[in-house]
């Protein structure tokens, strides 16, 4: 805590970094601002009291900051950004065109940026329709006429839309990770909300369960500390060379490698699929044929958020995504290829291919530990229902990995760009 608040003092006292701060609080007063304007038509007290009542649509309000409880302009949040990123990021794994394209550095970056924003358009649109159909059969809104209904469609795509915006702002004028920032935002602008309610529902006699939770909440941050500051340190040595009288290398470094090295967007892309079930089930419960009802009722049931077939799914998700996307921010053959070009070698390892398997064989065993904890985490607030019977606040842990990894990343942030000032200070 004392490195992250001094991280914040020493980088306002630098104006360039508190033109970015003050630029992120901005948008972070936009953003939450923008998330009580309502979408018209809407009984925003009834579908309050139908997100009090469902625990499905309850973890959707969390993820979307209260955005969807109000039914704001930008009630889908970022999910349909998050579903075509997903999308995109497994069509690189198979189409070879978008594989070269990713490969061509910045602008193969920005062209896949661009055709993930392009998909986010009609998966908003099908999300939004879905969301209308969903609060139509619980009788929150009415029937509308297909002049209203593309209305309120366009209207949540704009608003997904804009919200996407609002976070490449952050990323390149502001303190970075613009769609984790806001993520962050939304999820802590719910926790006076679970508060309020917890407190407001608290019996004297459940103090020992609120305190064996808090015990809970502050060994799960902990241990995300300690998970997140985790790396396996590999020896890199470098060949001496002599030039005359001058002897060049010789010297020795270390590559780390993060137990955790696809940090808090395995948890955002999990969380993002396992709720498609049961929203897909809701959805159809309505239809008129009754097999189809029967099987959808069934399948929302099986995927009700805190049941077994429901953590079991989270759990795989997040550690096969953990995986994934591990596999590409870190690539073996590539680091190997940069090790043996600058003369370095690591030791009792042939440079080259064997280097890259001995890379990909430590990463596998330390990305599994990895994989285990971040699903273990996800998982944690059931368990931690099931033992205290609070449920308030249970939403809310289920998301204390995003705030904390976050909070981290944004730290680490900071401080690289405090000592690339001090770098530019000193050449200057």
């Amino acid at each position: 805590m004392n490195r992250i608040l001094n991280t914040i003092i020493n980088a306002w006292k630098i104006a360039d970094l508190r033109k970015k701060l003050l630029f992120t609080a901005g948008i972070f007063i936009i953003f939450r601002f923008a998330a009580h304007i309502p979408v018209a038509g809407i009984n925003t007290m009834a579908l309050r009291q139908l997100f009090e009542r469902n625990q499905l649509l309850g973890l959707l309000d969390i993820f979307s900051g209260g955005t969807l409880a109000n039914f704001s302009i930008m009630a889908l949040g970022l999910n349909p950004y998050i579903n075509a990123s997903i999308i995109f990021q497994l069509l690189t794994m198979v189409i070879p065109q978008l594989e070269e394209l990713s490969k061509e550095g910045e602008y193969g970056r920005q062209k896949i940026n661009q055709y993930t924003r392009i998909l986010t358009v009609p998966l908003a649109a099908v999300q939004s329709f879905g969301m209308y159909a969903l609060l139509k059969n619980q009788q929150i809104i009415g029937t509308l006429s297909l002049l209203e209904l593309v209305s309120m469609v366009v209207t949540m795509v704009a608003g997904t839309i804009f919200l996407m915006w609002l976070g490449e702002l952050i990323s390149e004028y502001g303190i970075g990770n613009g769609i984790s920032m806001l993520i962050f935002a939304g999820i802590v602008a719910r926790y006076p909300v679970q508060i309020g309610q917890t407190v407001a529902i608290f019996d004297p006699t459940g103090l020992f369960n609120l305190i064996v939770f808090l015990v809970m909440a502050l060994s799960v941050i902990t241990a995300i500390v300690v998970i997140d500051e985790s790396s396996r340190k590999i020896r890199i040595q470098y060949a001496r060379r002599v030039r005359g009288r001058k002897v060049y290398g010789g010297q020795s470094t270390y590559l780390p490698l993060k137990i955790n090295q696809a940090g808090v967007i395995p948890i955002i892309f999990a969380v993002s699929l396992i709720l498609l079930p049961s929203m897909l089930g809701n959805f159809l419960q309505g239809v008129p044929q009754p097999i189809i009802a029967k099987v959808a009722s069934s399948l929302a049931s099986l995927f009700q958020p805190g049941g077994v077939v429901y953590n079991l799914a989270y759990f795989f998700l997040v550690v096969g995504f953990t995986y994934f996307y591990t596999a590409v921010v870190f690539n073996p053959d590539k680091i190997a290829e940069e090790i043996r070009k600058y003369g370095g070698f690591i030791p009792g390892i042939r440079p080259g291919q064997p280097t890259a398997d001995y890379l990909n064989r430590i990463l596998n065993r330390i990305t599994l530990a990895g994989a285990i904890f971040l699903g273990a985490v996800a998982i944690l607030p059931s368990i931690a229902q099931g033992l205290t019977g609070i449920a308030t606040l249970t939403i809310g842990g289920t998301s204390i990995l995003i705030v904390v990894s976050v909070i981290l990343e944004t730290t680490r942030q900071l401080e690289a760009m405090m000592t690339m000032r001090s770098y530019e200070g000193f050449l200057r």
